[in-house]
């Protein structure tokens, strides 16, 4: 799990190191700096923006380090006569003493033309102020359109965060800085891990600087999990779970058979799909791997978590275990109902979600409403997975929200979430019969998020294009091999 750290979260850390432990923030500085130096190659002249506050100090810091490497350096500022204060003017002046000059340009797009080398864009960083505006904003588009056009002979690297993001957003406003490369310093923030913000933050490097670690963030982004444990060479199917799947109505069988796929290839010992009648026959034969029974109103004997709702299934029967609700399941205004119950999984799509919380409308593709609605239900010990680009889990006892980084838009196809619900109720099932003595909520959900991540992966190792949902099984498979060979 990766930490990402809003604007406040940070500062918290950077006073923490101030006042406790004595550092100077202009040593803070020093170390961001000197990190970033390291990314950019010797011999290529550097062209360094320097903003008016304390990421223009970054800036003329490693204006300033360069010099003395003997690299060829330019610091442009917003002003023909800049001011600096607090680190920054302490950085300016050193900049100064070494000879260190500012250049000034009101019409930057005719500067850029033939420019080589490397473009250092120190023009805001944690303390931005949204949207950017006068030159600011000009060298902003101008450096995106050099960029974007396939004609510029240089590159950009953003110190901490492209200008024009809010650390704290996954969301953009206006247009930010398009970063070849971002020098983060100290620790990822949002803007750094999430959608649509991510994309213009170009390649990552976290530059160490001396904070304390780990850090308890509002936010994560999901990584690959972990080699599942060797299984026993006498271990049998019982031990790897057994599953029930509530599932399928007439005309809607596949959801039943998806969801099945789904949760023998996540690797349930036993699958059981309860069918009604008129569907048994058409779904075994699709899936000769499950067991199909005629539904009769009871949860067989020895299963471990149930899957109801895929294909249009909307009664909930009485179970007092693990359970996963999707589709049909996720009935109008039950949402605070399940997400208080123990050992409990919702898996919604945004419009499903309004429907579950009895929101007027679907949430809508903003990534930051997503987590900000995510937040406002997540009070129990029941496990949300809100489905969509960048899938988010949370709920599970904690307020803290995992985005997942997996999986691409050729998943936005009928069927990948019956698929989805299959592989959750399978790791449902194992961490039941793992049988913890605490039953936890907070491992509810690291199991949950594992069949995320490696739901969204399996569509990313058959490449971006439209899918049909049978192939991730097949890629499923490889993607365990391949990690458990690790």
């Amino acid at each position: 799990m990766i930490p990402l750290l809003n604007a406040g979260e940070m500062r918290a850390l950077e006073i923490e190191a101030i006042s406790q432990w004595g550092i100077s923030s202009r040593i803070l500085q020093e170390h961001a700096a000197i990190g970033a130096l390291g990314l950019l190659p010797t011999g290529e002249p550097l062209h360094i923006l320097a903003g008016p506050g304390n990421n223009g100090g970054d800036a003329l810091a490693l204006a300033r380090l360069a010099k003395l490497r003997g690299e060829h350096v330019e610091v442009w500022a917003l002003d023909p006569e800049p001011v600096w204060a607090g680190d920054a003017a302490v950085q300016a002046a050193l900049w100064e003493g070494l000879g260190g000059k500012y250049w000034y340009s009101s019409e930057p797009q005719t500067l850029l033309n033939g420019l080589r080398g490397w473009v250092v864009d120190g023009l805001f960083g944690l303390g931005m102020r949204l949207p950017l505006e006068g030159l600011a904003a000009t060298w902003v588009q101008s450096l995106n359109s050099a960029v974007n056009s396939g004609e510029a002979e240089f590159k950009v690297l953003a110190l901490d965060l492209p200008s024009g993001l809010d650390p704290s957003c996954a969301d953009v406003q206006g247009v930010p800085v398009l970063a070849h490369r971002t020098a983060c310093f100290g620790q990822m923030k949002i803007c750094h891990g999430l959608l649509p913000a991510r994309e213009y933050c170009g390649e990552i490097s976290v530059i160490p600087i001396p904070l304390r670690a780990p850090v308890q963030a509002s936010v994560c982004v999901l990584e690959a999990p972990r080699p599942s444990p060797v299984s026993r060479w006498n271990s049998y199917k019982h031990q790897h779970g057994h599953v029930a799947i509530r599932a399928g109505s007439l005309g809607m069988s596949g959801a039943a058979v998806l969801a099945a796929l789904g949760a023998l290839r996540m690797g349930a010992g036993l699958v059981t799909v309860l069918a009604d009648a008129d569907l048994r026959s058409e779904i075994a034969a699709q899936v000769p791997e499950a067991m199909v029974r005629v539904w009769e109103g009871v949860i067989p004997e020895g299963v471990d978590a149930l899957l109801v709702g895929p294909g249009g299934v909307c009664e909930i029967p009485a179970w007092g275990g693990p359970m996963v609700l999707d589709a049909s399941a996720l009935r109008h205004g039950e949402g605070a109902r399940w997400m208080a119950r123990p050992e409990t999984v919702i898996t919604p799509h945004p419009g499903e979600f309004a429907r579950l919380f009895d929101l007027p409308e679907p949430l809508t593709g903003s990534t930051d409403e997503r987590l900000r609605h995510a937040r406002l239900v997540a009070t129990g010990p029941g496990v949300l997975v809100l489905k969509g680009a960048q899938t988010i889990i949370a709920g599970g006892g904690t307020s803290q929200l995992w985005g997942n980084p997996t999986g691409h838009p050729g998943l936005s196809t009928g069927g990948t979430g019956d698929f989805l619900a299959g592989m959750v109720v399978a790791k449902m099932a194992m961490w039941a019969r793992q049988n913890h003595p605490s039953r936890s909520p907070i491992e509810v959900k690291k199991f949950v998020a594992e069949a995320v991540w490696l739901h969204g992966a399996a569509a990313d190792r058959l490449g971006l294009g439209p899918l049909l949902v049978r192939e991730l099984g097949v890629s499923l498979a490889a993607v365990l091999r391949e990690r458990d060979e690790h």
